[in-house]
């Protein structure tokens, strides 16, 4: 078995991080070993199966930027403890500097303010490195480094992000990738055309499975009947889906009976997409045919079978209609879960077995709800949420990324699922202010992403039944969020760049 063990520092942080019992060791080609952690005292042991090097992945307090996941640089196994801070930052400052490097070899300018934070974090980091006999006193500058290099992240993120949109703007006026909203399962009201149009140039029309056929052989096609010709009356690309949801409770639960039938159990979820995606030929060209592929949880389903499952709903789906785009859900796109000892494959390794496969794949989803529990992924800055995308765009593979983030904390009359707000890990308190925030910052990076095609928001509004609590872009009054302006302002923004360039 192996061993690794860290030194946390000072004594009355640990009582405060109980993210720390999350932490996991991943090894070089980014595959999640299960890990156990274990905390007695200042020390942090992390057990896993593998004694090869690893990269431990934590959430750690960083002056002004909340509590965020940070990565170790690969560490070997050793005796000695390491001082945690002192890996965090070495981790951190080596990520800044590979990206630059690649970042300036593809023609991009580097600020000039972000050098001197640069520097700065280099030299608390020597001096950290220089005091490790004194773990306090080393985590005290390792903290110190970090706040810089954080600092100096965003700072040349932003850099990346305008210059990178400045070329995506003179290629064309509109958008580089879609922005959608998923509708709930609600007809729209009557304010919606003024509120999502001018925010959205698309719409999801959430075909669930589990609510359209809820009794066997009964459908319940009318809400998303009307959604479909709302969407269409105002101009609107229509997604539809995801039709199969393989998380816990995402498929109806009559077909619990047939959960040790794997084949029955696939027969009846090709009928059910086919019976979908019939209906609506000619109206809905961009299906997400799976959710959640990659993470499971339902029923008695394996790896194999999912996988199994997935090409197969793909290969039904392309005979429908084989002109139309069909989309895979991968939630946790970090691998997370992993951690759990419950999978094998990392989700980069299941797409790629999906496509090796020859499945009809025309797209990725990648799901990314921020501040949830139990299944929602935790806290990163925007270098880490960069290079992630970087990583999945080596697919080869058009990437479209679900969002989701908190306005609040405490219960959610209208959450209809077991995800709950975690802890708080961004900048500042859940509210909506923050939720607009982060927005701000994640939005135009994804928009600067060549591979990244569309951008959807995990659903409207609270009013209504929905999974991911407080998500929405309005309250559960129907009052519009800061989020929601925020999005129609960068919509504008947008095109009068444009406007002004032309």
């Amino acid at each position: 078995m192996g061993v690794m063990r860290f030194l946390l520092h000072p004594t009355e942080l640990i009582a405060d991080l109980p993210e720390a019992h999350r932490a996991f060791i991943s090894g070089l080609d980014g595959r999640v070993y299960p890990t156990r952690v274990e905390i007695d005292g200042n020390t942090m042991t992390c057990r896993r199966q593998s004694s090869d090097s690893g990269k431990l992945h934590v959430a750690w307090p960083v002056e002004g930027f909340g509590r965020p996941v940070i990565t170790s640089s690969s560490l070997p196994e050793r005796d000695e403890p390491y001082v945690l801070a002192v890996e965090l930052a070495r981790g951190k400052i080596c990520r800044i500097r590979d990206q630059i490097g690649y970042w300036e070899l593809a023609g991009m300018s580097v600020p000039d303010d972000f050098l001197g934070l640069h520097r700065e974090a280099h030299r608390q980091f020597a001096r950290a490195t220089a005091v490790q006999d004194k773990p306090e006193e080393a985590t005290r500058l390792a903290n110190s480094a970090l706040a810089f290099a954080f600092q100096a992240a965003e700072i040349v993120l932003k850099s990346y992000t305008s210059q990178r949109l400045d070329v995506r703007r003179r290629k064309t006026k509109q958008l580089p990738a879609s922005l959608s909203c998923n509708l709930g399962h609600t007809v729209p009201d009557a304010s919606w055309p003024g509120q999502f149009c001018e925010a959205f140039t698309a719409a999801v029309v959430p075909l669930e499975w589990r609510l359209i056929e809820p009794k066997e052989g009964e459908y319940q096609w009318d809400v998303y009947d009307q959604q479909v010709e709302w969407c269409q009356q105002n101009n609107l690309l229509v997604i539809g889906g995801p039709l199969i949801d393989l998380s816990p409770e995402g498929v109806p639960g009559w077909l619990r009976q047939w959960e040790h039938d794997f084949f029955n159990l696939q027969s009846f979820v090709c009928d059910f997409i086919e019976t979908a995606m019939s209906r609506y030929v000619g109206k809905v060209r961009n299906w997400e045919i799976a959710a959640r592929v990659n993470s499971g949880g339902y029923l008695a389903l394996n790896e194999e079978n999912r996988l199994t499952l997935a090409a197969r709903t793909l290969e039904i789906a392309s005979q429908v209609d084989d002109e139309n785009q069909l989309l895979i859900g991968i939630d946790q796109p970090w691998g997370e879960y992993q951690a759990r000892g419950n999978h094998h494959l990392s989700p980069m390794q299941f797409v790629d077995a999906l496509i090796r496969s020859g499945a009809a794949l025309s797209g990725i989803n990648l799901e990314i709800g921020v501040g949830y529990r139990p299944r929602g992924s935790a806290s990163r800055d925007v270098l880490d949420f960069s290079r992630m995308i970087d990583v999945w765009s080596g697919l080869g593979v058009p990437l479209h990324v679900k969002l989701a983030f908190p306005s609040a904390t405490g219960a959610d009359e209208n959450a209809v699922s077991d995800w709950e707000v975690d802890r708080n890990g961004w900048k500042t308190p859940w509210s909506e202010q923050a939720q607009c925030d982060w927005l701000d910052l994640y939005l135009p990076l994804l928009m600067a992403k060549q591979s990244v095609v569309g951008i959807q928001w995990s659903h409207f509004t609270d009013q209504t039944p929905h999974q991911y609590p407080h998500a929405g872009l309005l309250d559960a009054n129907g009052r519009a969020k800061p989020a929601l302006e925020r999005i129609v302002r960068y919509r504008n923004e947008y095109s009068q760049g444009n406007e002004s360039e032309a």
